[in-house]
């Protein structure tokens, strides 16, 4: 959400002002991003506690951030007249580094909390 709504906000403003309301709806954002936190445990988390391996964690929530914003942008490229290229490369970018680093940190701070 602080992507959305401070650090990127004006490039979204501005690449996607032919459909941008202006207005966010966040209540829309907080029911993806509760679900997505699930999918970055499931297949991604707990995977890297089976195995012992941080680097199963990160490669697994990397690819998994790659796949569902390549999936969005990609879609939304192929069926909306003039989705820009350029936020289709942003967002695959922050979707893969975005989910990469927060199943990371899971991992650690589950480690760190349960004594593992």
């Amino acid at each position: 959400m602080l992507w959305l709504g401070v650090i990127a906000k004006n490039f979204y403003r501005e690449k996607l002002s032919f459909i941008f309301t202006g207005l966010e709806n966040w209540q829309a954002a907080l029911i993806f991003y509760f679900i997505y936190i699930f999918g970055i445990l499931y297949f991604a988390v707990l995977p890297g506690f089976e195995h012992h391996q941080w680097k199963t964690v990160l490669f697994n929530g990397a690819f998994l951030g790659f796949l569902c914003y390549a999936t969005y942008d990609l879609t939304n490229m192929a069926t909306i007249k003039q989705w820009p290229l350029s936020i289709v490369v942003v967002d695959i970018i922050w979707g893969t580094i975005l989910t990469g680093s927060v199943a990371i940190a899971s991992y650690f701070s589950a480690i760190k909390l349960l004594n593992l």
